[in-house]
């Protein structure tokens, strides 16, 4: 069982985190980064496949590779909207790569576990889910921590894999962007930028069967 001050710490921590994108040079201990890195393997896994790997990035030049790659998938993004909606997409900042002291690429392994795991056979997405989960993990953990966390997903996949000698059949999910910030948003960067807003949850929620209300 957890203490009232241990459950209310959890949703302080889930509703305090955020997608950070500016960051100072301090490093970051290594034994901070271990925990961090503890917490991902701790998420669950469907049929316990454990299907990711973890790239700690500290390379300058790496950094700026992986930086070039989500440039150019950035600037490719920005034709699919026209006029101030184009404008504003170009204005986002999407990562920081560059200024980040550490960048961790978490990757999925299909493979993991063989071609027979509990759950995957039904639903060959689960791995992906599961890393999903691995990444939520140490989003939270980073947050507790005091380190600001930045998911990076603009980037073709293959330009990750060549700057990071990754196998062909291993997906790069996410660049976590990771380090001390001064910029720590008290809301959802895209919502105070105005590009998008939460969903009140009361129209999310149904009832037995889809569309019926409480």
């Amino acid at each position: 069982m957890f203490s009232e001050q241990e459950r209310d710490a959890i949703y302080k921590v889930i509703r305090k985190r955020r997608d950070v994108r500016s960051f100072l040079t301090k490093s970051i201990p290594e034994e901070v980064i271990g925990r961090i890195i503890e917490a991902g393997h701790h998420a669950p896994s469907v049929g316990f496949m454990q299907p990711w790997n973890f790239i700690i990035v500290h390379s300058q030049k790496i950094k700026k590779q992986l930086a070039w790659a989500a440039d150019k998938e950035r600037r490719a993004l920005a034709i699919h909207y026209e006029g101030e909606r184009q404008d504003h997409f170009l204005s986002l900042k999407v990562e920081g790569l560059k200024e980040a002291p550490i960048t961790i690429c978490v990757t999925c392994d299909p493979t993991r576990g063989g071609t027979h795991v509990l759950g995957r056979n039904s639903i060959p997405e689960t791995d992906m889910m599961s890393v999903a989960c691995s990444i939520q993990n140490m989003w939270l953990a980073s947050c507790a921590e005091g380190i600001a966390l930045g998911w990076v997903s603009f980037y073709k996949k293959n330009d990750i894999r060549e700057i990071m000698k990754i196998p062909p059949h291993i997906d790069p999910v996410a660049l976590l962007s990771l380090g001390y910030t001064d910029e720590y948003p008290e809301a959802p960067i895209l919502e105070t930028s105005k590009w998008a807003k939460r969903e009140e949850i009361s129209k999310l929620i149904y009832v037995n069967h889809w569309g019926k209300k409480k």
